[in-house]
């Protein structure tokens, strides 16, 4: 629905083994951790293993597959999340970062047995910041 905006501009991290980036939801109303059903991480083409993936929401950390009952958590209009991988990436460069996301809308049904469910995409060209262990 919004895709462009789905990337926070100059929110690209490194720690030197992972990277993270903040994405806004591409939807009009909250949405609770459950319908993220999701999501991938590309930096300058190469794309961070599915396993490593993680998802930060209201502050905790989550696998996808923590998120898939969760309905205690929400992902609002206003607030970024953070998706996280392992990928090696030069700080201070510029890199072209690239994320999808598959969303399902729970009030929306199409059939007895199926929600919408909507995939979004963005890329934004941003450098790196080095992030320093607290």
């Amino acid at each position: 629905m919004i895709p462009d905006r789905i990337i926070e501009q100059g929110t690209l991290k490194t720690d030197g083994s992972r990277v993270s980036v903040e994405v806004r939801i591409p939807w009009y109303r909250a949405l609770p951790a459950s319908c993220i059903a999701g999501a991938g991480l590309t930096i300058d083409g190469v794309a961070a293993p599915a396993e490593s993936l993680r998802w930060q929401l209201n502050g905790r950390e989550f696998t996808f597959a923590e998120m898939v009952d969760n309905t205690e958590q929400w992902w609002f209009p206003l607030d970024s999340a953070v998706l996280s991988g392992d990928l090696s990436i030069d700080p201070d460069v510029e890199h072209e970062v690239s994320v999808d996301l598959t969303l399902y809308i729970p009030y929306i049904i199409i059939s007895d047995t199926e929600t919408l469910h909507i995939e979004e995409h963005d890329t934004k060209t941003m450098t790196a910041r080095q992030e320093v262990a607290a």
